[in-house]
């Protein structure tokens, strides 16, 4: 199938998704207003008619129609969770403004709204079967060849086999490497050199190539590209491991000169106000529910011991500024100078409070006001000690990166188990590679994922001290 059909039945397919996702808002609503004995006036027909607007105009913003060959599964579920989420709240608002309400029945809304979530998430989940069973007898297959016998070469293999829904049939890797500086259980993925790769695409015997030479290969990769510019090939570039691990491929420009990130915050913009909403409205709701735990946890720790309820410890916040985290005290001493001795094992300075508070995490709970002051996030990287960030910040490669986003009460590297004490540098630079893996891949849906995930496995571990 060359480009220009493949444009023409991804066109009209698309077309049929949102035929599908109206005909199932229409049909839930009738439902709904049938079941319950309510009939359906113009009012409700009008309420339909906006809500359609509303979720046809968010649903091509975040472009949740584009082709299921690219992007995720779960990813394309979240964003209709989202956009159907979103469109019912903006109608039920405005009808709590307008004063509108009591001309439509709750029940009936509420059906609609569950009806037609339920139907919206199943067709796709049907369809995305449906696909795989097509797929799996060779049918609707885009053959698509790779330039370079790599890992990231490999592992785009590997993604492409469990993802039979998408449709791609790899013919083979193309690479100049002779077989003997290859691994020999890949030699036999090996069809040939790159040239053979290039003719093969400029001959339109394959829809797509995909190429993951390494980024020191920058030469050879703008030959491909300009050799391949007068086909209708699609080529695509996948990151190596470098590029993988340090960039975010956010192009900006200074002037009139393209840019392209590597090491910045993903957090900027509208998605700095996602978050910095999102934290607000969690630490407010939290410290209004926790207001008696903290007061007596207060009391606890001035009879359990001499010293302050709170203490105050120096850490890295945001692009690596200082900044004083607080903490309910949980030993006899406060330590906050250029050497901090990590809590182990039976430590003697814990205090007996101060252990059981340190298990349970009850001893964060202070940091709420610190995310309210704007100094931390409820989910992101740890703070560390400002000593330890100097100690480490030598042994462990793109380490000061957690400092690209505001540090956590909660974060990734915590929820998979790297809390507590990190006596050994394999653990330190586990917890970083989980850092790092949340900064990548940051959105609002993941901070609400780790979130529900440390309620179950948050808030202990076995280095927990």
């Amino acid at each position: 199938m060359d480009s220009q059909a493949r444009f023409k039945f991804d066109s009209s397919t698309h077309f049929v998704y949102r035929f599908i996702d109206f005909a199932i808002l229409a049909l839930c609503l009738l439902a709904s207003s049938y079941l319950y004995g309510v009939s359906f006036n113009r009012d409700y027909l009008f309420l339909f008619l906006s809500l359609t607007l509303i979720y046809a105009y968010l649903a091509e913003s975040v472009q949740l129609y584009r082709s299921w060959r690219v992007g995720r599964f779960s990813r394309m579920l979240v964003l209709l969770i989202l956009v159907h989420g979103a469109s019912f709240l903006f109608i039920i608002s405005m009808l709590f403004v307008l004063k509108e309400g009591a001309s439509f029945s709750r029940v009936v809304v509420l059906g609609w709204y569950g009806a037609s979530l339920l139907a919206l998430i199943s067709w796709r989940v049907s369809a995305k079967h449906i696909k795989a069973w097509r797929r799996r007898r060779g049918l609707s297959m885009q053959k698509v060849a790779i330039i370079g016998l790599t890992d990231s070469g490999l592992e785009l293999l590997e993604q492409m086999q469990q993802h039979i829904e998408l449709g791609f049939e790899c013919i083979g890797f193309y690479d100049d490497r002779a077989p003997s500086r290859l691994n020999p259980n890949n030699q036999s993925l090996l069809k040939g050199s790159i040239e053979e790769g290039v003719a093969l695409a400029q001959q339109g015997k394959i829809s797509k190539l995909y190429i993951c030479l390494p980024m020191l290969a920058e030469r050879r990769i703008a030959d491909i590209i300009q050799r391949l510019g007068d086909t209708t090939v699609d080529v695509l570039l996948v990151p190596d491991f470098v590029l993988k691990n340090l960039m975010h491929a956010r192009i900006g420009s200074v002037g009139d000169t393209d840019t392209l990130s590597v090491f910045e915050s993903p957090v900027f913009g509208i998605k700095d106000f996602y978050k910095r909403t999102f934290d607000l409205l969690f630490s407010i709701s939290v410290l209004l529910l926790i207001a008696p735990l903290l007061l007596i946890i207060a009391i606890a720790i001035k009879l359990d011991s001499r010293g302050p309820a709170l203490f105050k410890q120096h850490r890295y916040g945001l692009d690596g500024k200082a900044i004083n985290v607080y903490k309910f005290r949980s030993m006899r001493v406060q330590e906050n100078g250029a050497r901090v001795v990590q809590a182990t094992k039976d430590d003697p300075r814990i205090t007996r409070l101060g252990g059981f508070l340190r298990r349970t995490s009850l001893d964060e709970l202070p940091q709420f006001f610190n995310v309210l002051l704007g100094d931390m996030s409820v989910v992101g990287p740890r703070p560390h000690a400002a000593a330890h960030n100097e100690e480490y910040r030598k042994q462990v490669a793109y380490y000061m990166l957690r400092h690209k986003v505001r540090p956590g009460i909660t974060g990734w590297a915590q929820v998979n188990g790297w809390r507590g004490e990190t006596d050994t540098l394999e653990k330190m630079e586990m917890r970083v590679k989980y850092d790092l893996e949340y900064i990548r891949h940051w959105s609002l849906w993941f901070d609400i994922r780790i979130v529900f995930l440390t309620l179950f496995k948050g808030f202990t571990g076995k280095n927990v001290y």
